[in-house]
């Protein structure tokens, strides 16, 4: 299967206690990925939780696709309150594979987010699946920032 890693790197004005528990809870991944729409059968499980999404495409702004996603979410908080890492993978039905990691560190007052993702897709998708991917990382830095940060 073509693979593709993408990578971006922000910092927010929020420690990375709030950073880390705001990207563990799985109902908070509504908006902050603009395909997102709606999160449910939420399952704990050791180290985290399992959890069906439904990602909303649109073509040409007319035709509209519900793509239903297994999410697992694993939180690694043993580095707080300085570190943390929360990973996990997305399975779609169209065989994309999607494995990613929140790397959170402090850095000053604040914290830097490292933003990983792993692609792996059938031949022929890799492309769209990339572009998606890198759209929705930069939009949900913007985001978090939004959602997190306030003002001095």
């Amino acid at each position: 299967m073509p693979s593709a890693v993408l990578e971006h790197t922000f910092r927010i004005a929020a420690p990375p206690e709030e950073v880390f528990t705001h990207l563990a809870e799985p109902a908070h991944y509504i908006g902050l990925s603009p395909l997102l729409v709606d999160v449910r059968d939420v399952r704990p499980e050791a180290g985290g939780v399992r959890y069906t999404a439904v990602e909303r495409f649109r073509f040409l702004g007319l035709l509209r696709h519900d793509n239903v996603i297994d999410v697992t979410l694993v939180v690694v908080p043993d580095r707080l309150p300085d570190a943390a890492e929360i990973c996990g993978e997305v399975r779609s039905p169209a065989r994309v594979r999607m494995g990613y990691r929140f790397a959170i560190d402090r850095d000053g007052a604040g914290s830097l987010v490292t933003d990983t993702l792993r692609l792996r897709t059938p031949p022929g998708l890799l492309r769209f699946a990339a572009a998606q991917a890198g759209a929705v990382q930069q939009a949900r830095a913007r985001v978090l920032r939004g959602r997190l940060e306030r003002p001095p």
